[in-house]
């Protein structure tokens, strides 16, 4: 059969000339490179026919990474809701909504029906503006990392038919394309090594294992076919980068069957098992146990209430004629939910919110980009870290320590000491060097250093950049300071093992459960699996980040800025920005729960039927229930905003800790305290509360009612801190007698 009829063949789907090519399996770095070229069926002069990679295309698809969208805008605003106190937030909204429909069509709308949906209107509100900020974070952050993600490597120097297309789109690669690297160039996909164009041929594998050393390749054949990415020295693999010299490659291995598509592989299964924050943890329990609680005060006080709506007579000593009244059956169940809308603290989740986004903001100004709000407080109560080293406690870039020269005498040795571990040319300088006066030996150093480089260093906005050997790129930069480079990656820590991707994991996995709070930082494509399966992962700098940044609760956009001390992780003291206010949200809720009566935004509240003031009743509360309703609201918001200057420091006397500290706190005093003025004399708005204006000696009153809440957080907090010295000074007299 000619060559045509073997086309006719292919085209019509009778089948190949060749047999398929080898499966995973087939150990191409332990075979000579004329066995994989016959496993393959490709020659490395003229590359596969077109027929050829069209079939081999049908077969084992693009040589790409599968991808996984991101959450869709309803998915982030759905995924707002999922806190158990949200839920129940949610639940006495509609509640509340439907009791005031119900009332209002009861009482025949009007001004007094428009009141009755106040409350359910301004949960609705405060539930909506916590879900805008939670989405637009996540969003801004979503939208961030896309830009670090961009993968470099798009096309390779292709042979197909006999010719080079210099410039082929990386993922039409099908195996047993033959492929020629040079230096810069990035690895397309996994591929044996079968010819050296140059002498050597060196590999920076930095992205997949970790290290910054350069890895030498060859053709020759590795003995073990059970080895690891560092031994296989006859292979390269997707996603290194070429740092020396060129060679002719064939591929192996496309898409989610090469070494960094196992790597992705993990990572989505680590996605499909998404811990709960402790944050969340807490605020779920939180939120049963105050369900549990607010539905066991809201029966009672609705059961103690029954004789009311349910009536009967005893006759023979039974009861009989039972008689039920559905409006005042009505009546108390809307008693009862309106203290549990009082119990509830429906600005709780607005409060977490905003101070998780004040954490956000601290990190953005020392460039960790958070991408998820819940991410910022488990960073903030981690046990335990786990680190990469290179490009994490490294800085990954090799730097010139030292200048040593002849002088003009054969026995005159000179030595300069280098400042800076950048490749940043403005990076530090060279100590008593000549640069007005370079004699011969030293003008020779820079020439070499210059021209002798095949590396290159580009300025990519906020770093620089290397591409080709690490110590070429020290020689570049090297060049205005003028020296020959030592070897070193600028590092603080050792470390003798290289660790690969499921040992980084099994080693989260221990911890977690163990019952730590996991941190895992990394910089390279490696350490994503183990920074997805821990609680919290913090991917650093910038080799690797574009794409573990998916995975990743914070991204760090710049150069070492973790700091590895016990007191000011990442530089930001997020402990305490957050405890004070829920402190604070939920003592303000209780309060409302004995509140006045008649506060008409609410369908109705429980304050009449518990406290009665028909007896010897106090003179302001003879004026009528409008002008009890306004004081008893006056003084609640009083001691909310008295009760918010106790919440600047958990222990923290005021009189160490200044209110003018916190000026927005002063600020939030002011419009809230605002609101309630124009609330109280805006007639109109007046009228809608059912509330009335308040005279001088009313206010008086208020603020004297009001003040004590800072007097009697102030005793506990000595208390306290008494408890606490002396807790100290207990242990530290055991163990001195130890």
């Amino acid at each position: 059969m000619g060559q045509s009829g073997q086309d006719r063949e292919h085209r019509n789907g009778v089948g190949p000339q060749h047999p398929p090519p080898p499966p995973q399996s087939f150990p191409a770095w332990a075979r000579g490179t004329a066995e994989c070229q016959a496993e393959f069926a490709v020659s490395t002069v003229a590359g596969l026919r077109s027929e050829e990679v069209a079939w081999r295309r049908e077969i084992y698809g693009w040589n790409e990474l599968e991808k996984h969208s991101g959450p869709s805008i309803w998915r982030l605003v759905l995924g707002q809701f999922e806190d158990t106190l949200v839920r129940i937030l949610l639940a006495a909204a509609v509640v509340s909504f439907l009791l005031a429909w119900y009332d209002g069509d009861r009482g025949g709308g009007g001004e007094a029906g428009l009141t009755a949906f106040v409350e359910p209107l301004v949960i609705f509100l405060i539930l909506v503006v916590n879900a805008v900020v939670g989405v637009w974070q996540e969003n801004n952050a979503e939208k961030a990392l896309e830009a670090l993600k961009e993968i470099q490597s798009e096309h390779a120097a292709v042979r197909r038919d006999g010719k080079l297309i210099p410039s082929l789109p990386a993922k039409e690669l099908v195996p047993g394309d033959i492929v020629e690297l040079r230096v810069g160039d990035k690895v397309p996909a996994d591929m044996r090594v079968l010819q050296l164009i140059s002498s050597t041929f060196r590999v920076d594998q930095g992205s997949l294992t970790g290290e910054s050393a350069a890895v030498n390749k060859t053709n020759r054949v590795v003995n073990s076919e059970d080895t690891d990415i560092q031994g296989k020295e006859s292979m390269v693999f997707a996603g290194t980068t070429v740092v020396n010299g060129s060679c002719v490659c064939l591929v192996t291995q496309i898409g989610m069957n090469t070494e960094i598509g196992n790597i992705h592989l993990q990572i989505h299964e680590a996605c499909q098992s998404d811990d709960e924050t402790p944050l969340k943890k807490k605020l779920n329990e939180f939120g049963e146990v105050l369900t549990a609680i607010i539905g066991v005060i809201c029966a009672f006080v609705w059961l103690i209430n029954v004789k009311y709506f349910l009536t009967w007579e005893y006759v023979d000593g039974w009861p009989r004629n039972f008689r039920f009244s559905f409006e005042k059956c009505t009546y108390y169940f809307e008693i009862a939910v309106a203290l549990a809308v009082a119990a509830i603290p429906e600005g709780l989740p607005a409060v977490i919110t905003t101070s998780l986004a004040l954490g956000t903001r601290k990190m953005a100004q020392k460039n960790a980009l958070v991408r998820r709000l819940p991410s910022v407080e488990t960073l903030g109560c981690t046990t335990v870290i786990c680190s990469d080293k290179t490009g994490t406690l490294t800085t990954n870039q090799m730097s010139a320590v030292r200048i040593v020269a002849m002088g003009r005498q054969t026995n005159d040795i000179r030595k300069f000491e280098v400042v800076g571990a950048t490749y940043d040319p403005c990076d530090g300088e060279i100590h008593d060097w000549p640069a007005e006066n370079m004699d011969d030996n030293l003008q020779m150093i820079a020439k070499i250093a210059a021209v002798c480089n095949d590396a290159s260093i580009s300025n990519s906005g906020h770093q620089y950049v290397a591409s080709g050997m690490p110590t070429e790129a020290a020689l570049k930069v090297l060049v205005e300071k003028m020296g020959i480079p030592g070897d070193l990656d600028p590092s603080s820590l050792e470390s003798s093992e290289i660790l690969q991707p499921k040992h980084k994991q099994e080693i989260v996995r221990l911890l977690k459960e163990e019952g730590e709070v996991v941190a895992m930082t990394g910089d390279g494509v490696n350490d994503a699996p183990a920074l997805k399966l821990a609680d919290i992962g913090i991917a650093m700098g910038i080799s690797g980040t574009e794409v573990i940044g998916l995975y990743v609760g914070i991204a760090t956009v710049g150069v070492f800025i973790i700091w590895y001390t016990h007191g000011s992780f990442l530089g930001i003291d997020l402990s305490g920005d957050g405890h004070t206010l829920l402190t604070y949200s939920q003592l303000a809720n209780w309060a409302q729960c004995s509140a006045w009566e008649g506060f008409s935004a609410a369908p109705f509240t429980a304050g009449s039927h518990i406290f009665s003031f028909d007896t010897n009743p106090c003179e302001y509360f003879q004026s009528g229930k409008v002008k009890a309703t306004t004081l008893s609201l006056s003084v609640l918001v009083a001691i909310e905003m008295f009760n918010s200057f106790n919440a600047l420091s958990e222990d923290g006397s005021l009189l160490t800790v200044h209110p003018w500290a916190n000026p927005w706190l002063l600020l939030a005093m002011c419009v809230s305290f605002g609101l309630h003025f124009v609330i109280i004399y805006v007639p109109f708005l007046a009228r809608v509360f059912g509330i009335v204006p308040l005279s001088f000696n009313e206010w008086l009153l208020v603020l004297v009612v009001a003040f004590p809440v800072i007097l009697i957080d102030e005793l506990l907090k000595f208390v306290g801190r008494c408890r606490s010295s002396f807790d100290i000074q207990r242990l530290s007299k055991r163990y001195k007698v130890d």
